[in-house]
Formats: structure tokens, sequence, C-alpha cells
């Protein structure tokens, strides 16, 4: 695995038009960790995909008519099944936290990458995320050196009063166990 003009090699690529240039693209500092299923609480398919290219019908679903005008997008998605999907390029700016800070920094999208995983705040992810998300992870520290294993974020740390993912379900342990060599 490993990162090439800000791509992944294990990725299928999805482009998204929800992206802007960073302020600085060597500031590349934090990765958020999210959650996310469409419809809510379902797997599969392309609803993601779609939310994130501008593309999701709101008539194919009910709660797609609340969220179809947004205008999202995060770095990579990581499936139930592990399998690696990007819609931004890395020295790009994602749209993925929103009103957030970090460390004494706000507008986290300036500095950060930004991880969907295929799940829910309470329904347990899946070991095929966790040993994909531990990979990706290790080749992006590896590729950044600011983004070191304290510098990794759930959304809710980032934006506590607005977001609860990747809720309690996530097993932070687990995790960052992966990414001690």
């Amino acid at each position: 695995m490993h990162i090439d003009q800000g791509w992944i090699s294990v990725a299928t690529v999805v482009a998204s038009p929800n992206t802007d240039l960073r302020p600085d693209e060597a500031d590349i500092s934090l990765l958020v960790i999210h959650n996310i299923s469409l419809p809510p609480g379902q797997f599969g398919g392309c609803h993601v995909a779609e939310l994130f290219t501008n593309t999701l019908d709101p008539t194919s679903h009910p709660y797609f008519t609340e969220i179809a005008d947004l205008k999202v997008s995060a770095h990579l998605l990581i499936d139930r099944q592990g399998a690696v999907t990007q819609f931004v390029p890395f020295h790009r700016r994602a749209w993925h936290a929103g009103v957030s800070h970090f460390d004494g920094r706000s507008a986290c999208n300036d500095y950060s990458i930004g991880i969907e995983l295929e799940g829910t705040d309470t329904e347990p992810y899946a070991d095929q995320q966790y040993a994909c998300l531990g990979q990706v992870t290790q080749c992006l520290m590896a590729e950044y050196p600011a983004l070191t294993a304290k510098r990794i974020r759930g959304h809710s740390d980032i934006a506590p009063s607005r977001k609860t993912d990747p809720g309690p379900a996530f097993d932070w342990q687990r995790f960052t166990g992966l990414l001690v060599n």
C-alpha cells in the first residue's frame, strides 16, 4: 500500500466535486474517524458515493429528502468488507468535519484527513474494517509525519455539540493497538 500524488493505491477512486484547495497542502496533521450508513442503519449499496458526488436521488428513500442538497465529502470510505473508496486526494480539502476545533485550532477540514467507516454509533464495526483502517492509517502516518497517533480523533471529539460518530461501538483500543509495531 502506498500513496502517489494524494491517492492511496488500494482504493477505488470515485471523485467528489465537494473539495477545494487546502490553505497549506503541507499541513496535514489530523485524522478524523467518522461513520456513515445510507439509509441510516443500512449497509451496502451506492448511496454514500451518491451523496459525496451530489447524485443522491431524494425520491429513493424518505431520509434522502433531508440530505440530498448537502455538499459533503470525505477522503476515504471503508465499507463493511474492508474495501476502500477514495473521493478526494489527500492534498486537497474534503468537506467532512464542518464546524470543528482541535488542539486550539478551528476549521479542521483545513488540516485533516477524513475517513468514513460504513457503520453506526451502536453497531460493532467489522473485523475487516479495523484491519483496513489500521493499514491505511499506518500508510498515512508514514506519508504525513505530522499525523501521529495522538492526532487521531473521532468526529465527536472535534465537534462534540453536533456529532456522535464514530460512536461507542468503535473500539479505540483495538484500533490504536493496530498502530503499534
